[in-house]
């Protein structure tokens, strides 16, 4: 496995992870947009060719945002979005990140606990944040 920024090159193989796990994915021009700003960083974990998984983080001075984290359906459960996450927070320490945050459905209790791991604290809730279906978000901060 191989950790690296994402490349142009990789967008439809990670469209097609993002709209099999999403009910409301990322359009390809968004993504797209996101992946061409100076301020975001993509990342993409490929093994053989194939992408098995992405996160992205937007920056604000020395705070980072987590805009997505996302693993392939049959390759989840084999420690692949604790690698991508964690390979990115170094990266972003490296560039004088002090701070992320991100948020979580209030359902997902398998990303929490990555993030937890990760050293991420929760500390807010924001009501009816994600829709289809509609759920609470759990904010999260790591200091780093």
């Amino acid at each position: 496995m191989t950790f690296r920024e994402m490349l142009i090159e990789d967008l439809d193989q990670v469209m097609e992870i993002e709209t099999d796990l999403f009910a409301i994915p990322w359009t390809k021009e968004g993504m797209f947009t996101f992946l061409t700003r100076e301020d975001t960083m993509f990342f993409v974990v490929e093994e053989k060719g194939r992408i098995l998984g992405y996160c992205s983080m937007q920056t604000v001075l020395d705070e980072g945002d987590i805009l997505n984290v996302a693993v392939r359906s049959d390759r989840q459960k084999e420690g692949i979005g604790y690698f991508l996450v964690d390979s990115m927070l170094m990266l972003a320490q490296a560039q004088g990140i002090s701070l992320v945050h991100l948020e979580v459905r209030e359902s997902n209790g398998t990303a929490r606990r990555l993030y937890q791991r990760l050293g991420f604290v929760e500390d807010g809730l924001r009501k009816n944040y994600y829709t289809d279906p509609l759920e609470n978000a759990v904010l999260m901060t790591k200091k780093q």
